[in-house]
């Protein structure tokens, strides 16, 4: 991977005049805030490692965080059934809330309220306010408790968050709405009825909820559910005077003018206010373990070029997302601290428009990094900010383990020649061949476990250990598991015996 100097990607099809130069000479004022956001339900760091990376997010142009608590939220009450094993303490939050401050970042919390509200309705207790009683990811709006639930989530949340000037509600991805038992008889009572109504419906109850209890906090949604409803329908909907929508998209490939004209259509349903999101990890795929710089980094230029052909001043801010899970249930994606580089490379090119030479010197700067080059991550002290080693030795395991693991099991001569799968389910092998492989296969299985556990004590330095043992079953244990299997295999092979008969088929 190798980004292009001061590469700005066209835009098929559309051409806004002097877009490009203006982006370059006032890229840092297209988007007045930058808020990183922070998925922790997933992996979620320590404080302590907060501690060390806020300044970094500032130094690299972060005014703020959108942070994302889910389970890890310290759920008190009848609400404590939400919390994980490793959510944090009320003191843990506030020292958080603490660090953040010191650091000149505003925080603005992100509670979801209709949509990926697994962590909450899986649980038998709440699983009758599903919308569709098969699924956890949607909540029932018929159900008086379902806002009863909400509001008392909310509430807990903006206790510990007092004077948060806005309140990111979700909304986001809100799947089979309308596919539950009470909302297909709503929708068969007048023709009027939708799930565009029942979606507004409840997005106005929640954010009306917010601006009643919290009249100084703005609700923030996802645009998604919005996007294509009729202008007239949002406009007589009521939200454009209490919401403002965050317009996301995470591709390389962005939609230049389709996000101007879905600017241009929110502002005239009435919404003074938009937000843009982007990515720096976690929107390439659900086992990604290594972030495309490149993708994130075009993505986030992308977005400047959109600001910088729509109204002036329309989009307030963006918040550069950095998801963990794809959902509640899904795996780990890009840890924080691998992700590091990318969202430093992206902040800048929000900075300076572009990611040219002034960007980019000041990244390696910063990072204490030699180049951008992802091979150069796999180097031990490849960098300086707090998380480099994890970088360093997930990277290793990324772009090798793998691959080196393949390379015994289907290329080397004497496993597939005198120890294939056949051999193996027979314990067949030729005593010679032993001498050939066992010395190979323990070699690299040493020179795995020991970069192993080290990789697992860095990651207990920043996690807990419940998220050290899933990132390493999930993209450590498979590997050497096919290893150890192997040695297993060849032992009980080489193991006291007859001499073989010559393989053919069973009897």
């Amino acid at each position: 991977m190798c980004l292009s100097q001061g590469e700005v990607p066209r835009t098929r099809d559309f051409c806004c005049v002097s877009s490009q130069k203006n982006i370059e000479m006032s890229g840092s004022s297209l988007f007045k805030m930058r808020f990183v956001h922070l998925d922790l339900k997933g992996a979620p760091p320590k404080v302590s490692y907060f501690s060390e990376v806020f300044p970094l997010f500032r130094a690299l142009g972060a005014d703020g965080l959108l942070i994302e608590y889910e389970d890890t939220f310290p759920y008190e009450g009848r609400l404590r059934l939400l919390r994980a094993p490793h959510a944090y303490s009320p003191s843990e939050v506030k020292e958080i809330l603490q660090l953040a401050a010191q650091n000149g970042l505003e925080v603005i919390p992100l509670v979801q309220t209709f949509g990926h509200m697994e962590f909450v309705l899986k649980h038998a207790a709440l699983a009758h306010l599903r919308e569709v009683a098969l699924f956890p990811n949607t909540l029932n709006p018929h159900e008086a408790e379902s806002l009863a639930l909400v509001a008392a989530m909310l509430g807990q949340v903006m206790e510990l968050h007092a004077g948060a000037r806005w309140l990111h509600i979700g909304c986001d991805e809100v799947c089979h709405l309308g596919e539950g038992e009470a909302s297909r008889q709503w929708l068969q009572q007048q023709a009027q009825n939708s799930t565009a109504v029942l979606c507004l419906a409840h997005i106005r109850a929640v954010a009306s909820l917010v601006r009643a209890r919290h009249p100084a906090t703005t609700p923030l949604v996802w645009d998604d559910m919005l996007r294509d409803m009729p202008e007239d329908q949002l406009s007589a909907s009521g939200l454009p005077q209490l919401v403002e929508p965050v317009l996301w998209d995470y591709g390389a490939d962005l939609d230049v003018r389709g996000k101007v004209l879905l600017v241009e259509k929110y502002r005239k349903c009435g919404f003074p206010r938009l937000w843009a999101a982007s990515a720096f990890k976690g929107a390439t795929g659900p086992h990604q373990t290594l972030p495309p710089i490149e993708h994130h980094v075009r993505n986030n230029v992308q977005w400047l070029q959109v600001a910088a052909c729509g109204p002036a001043d329309a989009l307030r801010g963006i918040v550069l997302t950095g998801w963990q899970r794809y959902d509640h249930f899904s795996v780990l994606c890009e840890l924080l601290p691998v992700g590091i580089p990318s969202l430093a490379a992206c902040l800048q090119s929000l900075l300076h428009g572009g990611f040219a030479e002034e960007a980019r010197a000041k990244v390696e700067n910063l990072l204490g990094i030699p180049s951008l080059e992802m091979t150069g991550f796999a180097s031990e002290g490849a960098g300086s900010f707090p998380g480099s080693d994890i970088l360093a030795l997930v990277t290793q395991v990324g772009l090798h383990l793998s691959g080196s693991v393949e390379e015994m099991l289907q290329r080397d001569r004497y496993v597939t020649g005198w120890f294939s799968p056949y051999h193996r389910r027979r314990k067949l092998i030729h005593p010679a061949m032993v001498q050939h492989i066992q010395p190979q296969v323990l070699s690299l299985l040493a020179r795995w476990s020991a970069l192993v556990r080290e990789l697992e004590a860095a990651l207990h330095r920043v996690f807990p250990q419940d998220a050290v043992d899933e990132w390493l079953e999930e993209n450590v244990q498979p590997s050497l598991g096919r290893l150890q299997a192997l040695l297993q295999d060849l032992g009980e092979a080489a193991g006291p015996q007859a001499p073989p008969a010559s393989p053919g088929p069973d009897p």
